[in-house]
C-alpha cells in the first residue's frame, strides 16, 4: 500500500542546536508515509541535535543552502530548539530558502521555536498559529493570531508548541502535505 506521501520531496531546514525529537520524528512520520526526506542545513556534514539542555545525536545534512533548490521539494519542516531557528534567522539564504515556500503556497510544518524564521521570511501575518510561549509576543507583533493549542492549521501552515505536541503535529503535517500547494500569498512591496 503506497503512502499518503509517495513522490513527495520534503525538507527539514536546521542547523546546530534543534531539538532532537522534533526534527527525528516528524522525518520518520514523513518516511512512514513514502515520502523522500532531505535535511538541509546552512553547512555540510553533520548538525548537532539537542535533548532539552543536552547535547543529543548528530544528524548527517543531505544538502546545503547553497545547493538547495527550494522548487525541487514539495513543502517544508521546521524543528524547534532555541539555538537553531535563533541561528538561522540570521542566515539569508535560510531566510530566502523559507520566504520561498511561503510565496509559493507550499505547505509548512514549525514547532516550538520554529516558527520564528517564518517571521523573517514574512509567513506569519495574518496567520492563526502557535509555538513554544515566548514566541507569542514575538508572532503577534509579526501579526499571527496566536492561540495556546496542541497543533494549529491555518491554509497550509501547521503549528505546535512542544515535544509533548509532536503525535497531533506529525498527524497534521502528513494530512497537509498530501493536499500539497495552498495558494501562494504575495504582500506588496512595504
Amino acid at each position: 500500500m503506497a503512502g499518503k506521501l509517495e513522490k513527495k520531496t520534503v525538507a527539514v531546514l536546521a542547523t546546530d542546536g534543534f531539538e532532537q525529537v522534533e526534527l527525528t520524528e516528524p522525518v520518520k512520520a514523513l518516511r512512514n508515509e513514502g515520502a523522500e526526506v532531505r535535511i538541509v542545513a546552512p553547512q555540510g556534514g553533520q548538525i548537532q541535535g539537542w535533548n532539552h539542555h543536552d547535547k543529543a545525536d548528530r544528524v548527517d545534512v543531505d544538502v546545503t543552502l547553497d545547493q538547495a533548490d527550494p522548487g525541487g521539494f514539495d513543502a517544508l519542516v521546521l524543528p524547534g530548539g532555541v539555538i537553531n531557528p535563533d541561528a538561522l534567522r540570521l542566515e539569508p539564504k535560510a531566510i530566502d530558502f523559507v520566504r520561498s515556500f511561503v510565496q509559493s503556497g507550499k505547505p509548512i510544518a514549525a514547532i516550538c521555536h520554529g516558527p520564528w524564521t517564518l517571521i523573517d521570511a514574512g509567513g506569519a501575518k495574518g496567520k492563526r498559529m502557535t509555538s513554544w510561549p515566548s514566541l507569542k509576543a514575538d508572532l503577534g507583533n509579526a501579526g499571527a493570531n496566536w492561540e495556546d493549542s496542541e497543533v494549529v492549521t491555518d491554509q497550509g501552515l501547521v503549528t505546535s508548541r512542544k515535544p509533548d505536541d509532536l503525535p497531533a503535529f506529525c498527524r497534521k503535517m502528513v494530512e497537509e502535505f498530501a493536499e500539497g500547494r495552498h495558494g501562494g500569498h504575495r504582500h506588496a512591496a512595504e
